[in-house]
């Protein structure tokens, strides 16, 4: 299984394993974070998991794709490394990701 290492909003670290073919939002909700994260349950509609892609790992995980961009667009927290954790497909490829889970809108 792949690891990541994703540091939640009050800055702490956490490095967990994942299930090749979740999402990098379910992996990271499945690991027991929750703090308002993931309200839509992965539709692209709520933003919750807006996430800041490692510049390491920023061209592996690639650019939002269209829907994505444009509720990114709406954040007052968007950086050019952001995502939204749902649309990322937690691969064996991304082993060792690392993403901060941005602030709260």
């Amino acid at each position: 299984m792949p690891k990541m290492t994703y540091f939640d909003r009050d800055g702490r670290v956490h490095v967990i394993e994942g299930e090749a073919g979740l999402s990098v939002m379910e992996a990271i909700r499945d690991s027991g974070f929750d703090d308002q994260f993931a309200i839509c349950g992965g539709c692209c509609s709520c933003g919750t998991c807006h996430v800041h892609v490692d510049a390491a790992w920023q061209e592996k995980v690639g650019p939002p794709h269209a829907d994505e961009a444009d509720l990114l667009d709406s954040f007052d927290h968007r950086q050019p490394n952001s995502r939204l954790s749902c649309q990322i497909s937690f691969e064996d490829e991304l082993d060792g990701l690392t993403v901060r889970i941005a602030p709260a809108e």
